[in-house]
């Protein structure tokens, strides 16, 4: 249902003049490229902002986006099953009829949206990576993707995914892979590699990912892109077990901070069909995120004190970037929480594949079926079969145990700091590292250990950019904060965006920009 937004004059001609200046701005960074839209150059702020003042159409955008996705999406891949362009036209069209009416649906009318091919909307091909699903449409949406259309989004198609969104590597039976904007030989990471990637290259104003074990902020990472994972329950999710707390959680990507922001404000909030939804009010994230940081303690937990594996220049790059927090007025510690990290790692990998049997044993079962399954998805189900009740419980209680230990470490430090990744983004024909620096891991996710530690705790994690190596590889690091302080992490990203400015000064040399 449409919004009765009635638009008073005398706004929106105070939106029309930020718009006008917002639109040279875009206007300046394209004159490099004139082949690029200042359009698709704003951030979503500023292309929301100039949608409702009426200095550009919905149907410009519309078409702006889907030229720019013409010319890029081929490069690398990242935004699949998209729908008729004459069909799009006509839904921009529409939005620009409400809006002659003085109406608006929210901060998202007329924003092009491709949705991870991990969530279900309705109309459109949901394959999940998956030759079994490889014709599946969905009558429905997932609650967030309802949740944007509400806000006004025209979804366009879905971003790509690995398998089942199994592994922080984007690639996939059905579609192919996914390539990293800022080195076409590399990997983007995932699950989210496809969303991540099409931020980075303008193809999207916002993105939409999911995380389990780092697929938010892994691809956000190698694509200097921003990814929320939020705290559990604040944006809430259609499952098999609506009862249990889930490691996947939906959440926000972004190239600003504010977007992000806002984006969350759209995604999170109560829902009745996931009964342990967050029942704060949402809107405490359209407000502004300026705050005082002086004096907050931050912990830098690096590798545990030796027991993860880095690629050489991951950490010194990271302590690099943390001097922007001490320039905020930060205190930065090295400090970690005290724990046996082998057992919380050890009930993540029973937990998870508890989680993951569920919606994958059907399929198991079927030996025509279990053929089409990567061997990492099929790992899942047998190490699934393996568990007893037993097993399940005694890894519950570590992970209770685990998230103790982190609640009282946060008593002293609000917020600890890790890096992203344990390694730059990788060869994109191979499918996950089976060594770092020289340790070798014993499993496909593994090398993602540094964010499924901070899984295990429910606690909000949000990727910003850290900068880049010799060879120009994006690197990022998580902003870990307190249970449900999500709106915490989200004013020290923006702080921190405001001081290093990574995603607007490292733009992909593929955009010429």
């Amino acid at each position: 249902m449409i919004q009765q937004n009635t638009i008073n004059r005398r706004d929106a001609l105070a939106v029309a003049g930020g718009a006008a200046a917002l639109m040279t701005g875009a206007g300046a960074m394209a004159a490099t490229n004139s082949k690029i839209s200042g359009i698709v150059l704003m951030d979503a702020h500023q292309l929301s902002q100039a949608i409702h003042a009426r200095r550009v159409s919905c149907a410009e955008v519309m078409t702006a986006y889907l030229d720019h996705i013409e010319r890029f999406n081929p490069k690398v891949n990242a935004i699949v099953s998209m729908r008729d362009r004459a069909t799009l036209m006509n839904e921009a069209r529409d939005r620009d009829g409400e809006l002659a009416r003085g109406q608006s649906r929210g901060w998202m009318h007329g924003f092009p949206q491709a949705i991870k091919d991990l969530a279900a909307a309705a109309g459109i091909r949901m394959t999940m990576g998956s030759p079994i699903l490889k014709d599946f449409v969905p009558t429905t949406d997932s609650i967030h993707v309802e949740r944007v259309k509400r806000a006004g989004a025209i979804v366009i198609g879905k971003t790509n995914a690995p398998e089942f969104g199994l592994g922080s590597q984007t690639y996939n039976p059905v579609f192919g892979t996914t390539l990293n904007p800022y080195d076409l030989t590399k990997t983007p990471g995932g699950s989210s590699g496809g969303a991540c990637a099409s931020l980075a290259l303008r193809m999207l104003p916002v993105a939409d990912g999911s995380d389990s074990g780092g697929s938010l902020r892994n691809p956000a990472a190698y694509c200097n892109v921003f990814g929320f994972r939020s705290s559990f329950g604040r944006v809430p999710s259609d499952a098999v077990d609506v009862f249990s707390a889930p490691f996947s959680v939906s959440g926000p990507l972004a190239r600003t901070v504010p977007d992000l922001a806002m984006l969350l404000s759209i995604q999170a909030g109560y829902d009745p069909r996931a009964p342990l939804s967050n029942r704060q009010d949402p809107a405490v994230f359209a407000g502004p995120l300026s705050r005082d940081l002086k004096g907050v303690r931050i912990a830098w937990s690096g590798d545990f004190n030796g027991y993860l594996a880095f690629e050489p220049g991951i950490l010194d790059l990271c302590r690099t970037a943390l001097k922007h927090f001490e320039a905020l007025g930060c205190v930065v510690e090295d400090a970690r929480p005290d724990y046996p990290l082998e057992k919380v790692w050890d009930a993540w990998v029973k937990l998870r594949a508890a989680q993951n049997s569920a919606g994958l044993k059907g399929y198991y079962a079927d030996p025509a079926k279990r053929k089409l399954m990567k061997p990492e998805a099929q790992y899942e189900v047998e190490t699934g079969m393996k568990l007893s009740a037993f097993d399940l419980i005694d890894a519950a209680e570590v992970r209770t145990q685990w998230y103790e230990v982190v609640r009282r470490f946060s008593a002293r430090y609000p917020f600890f700091v890790l890096p992203t990744a344990q390694v730059f983004p990788f060869d994109a024909k191979t499918h996950w590292p089976a060594e770092i620096n020289g340790r070798k891991m014993d499993t496909y996710h593994r090398w993602m250990e540094v964010c499924s530690l901070v899984s295990m705790t429910g606690c909000p994690s949000l990727n910003v950019p850290a900068g880049f190596n010799a060879r120009g590889l994006p690197m990022g690091m998580q902003i870990v904060g307190r249970n449900q302080d999500d709106l915490g992490c989200l004013q020290m990203a923006a702080a921190y965006d405001q001081a290093t400015n990574f995603v607007r000064q490292h733009p992909p040399a593929l955009l010429g920009i």
